[in-house]
């Protein structure tokens, strides 16, 4: 991911868009802060989803998030193979999928994070996301360990999901602390909204987080015009202004 895109170097939000409009829209009110997710679920074979996602590219300077659609693990070799035509500035993965599409892009400066669930326990999450290994009893690791695992296989970040927004907090937190210690990035996702969107990049950030891509979907979008709403960005940004400046 380009350098640009983290506000004060730290923090960058990922949004969806109906339309390479409604991003554009987006990616000005955020001053550029933003990548914007395109869901490989939304279409049906990988080539039509790359000519959208390069319509979108083109709207916003590249700022383009390769999604799987509420980390739909049946979504993970599409995006794989989207990935060996066109490279995003962002990929979302399951864990497993993340060798796989490092190795489709064939360069390391696109960034991709690896989907991890909450355990109930602290200190440790839930690796098997994969398209076969979400169907079994599960894997739990350390997070220390997931975190080894995903720089292995040239990963950037832990995409901890469904983290049910504040529900799962003290997992959070700690998985923030982990983070922090090995210098690694952290996507918090799921049931993330205006009223614990603070809250949610403040506890990363104190926990010292390089950096923090929250993840902002359903909450923002206007149910009968399927559009982000321009006035929550705009809440959401200078949220991550008054923030992010204090942790300058």
């Amino acid at each position: 991911m380009k350098g640009k895109r983290f506000l004060y170097d730290r923090l960058c939000v990922n949004v969806l868009a109906k339309d390479p409009h409604n991003s554009k829209e987006i990616y000005e009110a955020t001053e550029g802060h933003v990548i914007v997710g395109v869901l490989s679920a939304d279409y049906d074979r990988a080539e039509e989803a790359v000519e959208a996602m390069r319509e979108f590219d083109e709207a916003i300077d590249g700022a383009v998030s390769v999604g799987l659609g509420a980390g739909d693990p049946t979504q993970s070799e599409k995006v794989v193979e989207i990935l060996r035509t066109y490279h995003p500035e962002h990929v979302n993965q399951v864990f497993t999928g993340v060798g796989a599409s490092r190795a489709a892009l064939n360069q390391r400066d696109t960034w991709i994070n690896a989907l991890v669930q909450p355990t109930g326990i602290v200190g440790s999450v839930n690796i098997a996301t994969g398209p076969a290994s979400s169907k079994s009893e599960g894997a739990v690791v350390s997070v220390e360990t997931a975190i080894k695992m995903v720089k292995d296989m040239g990963g950037n970040s832990l995409k901890f999901f469904p983290m049910k927004g504040l529900e799962t907090r003290s997992e959070y937190k700690a998985l923030a602390e982990i983070c922090a210690k090995h210098n690694f990035a952290l996507e918090p996702t799921g049931g993330i909204d205006l009223n614990n969107f603070g809250e949610i990049i403040e506890i990363a950030l104190e926990a010292g987080v390089p950096k923090v891509i929250p993840h902002v979907y359903s909450s923002i979008i206007d149910k009968e015009t399927k559009k982000t709403k321009m006035e929550d960005i705009i809440q959401i940004y200078e949220i991550m202004k008054e923030i992010g400046k204090k942790h300058t």
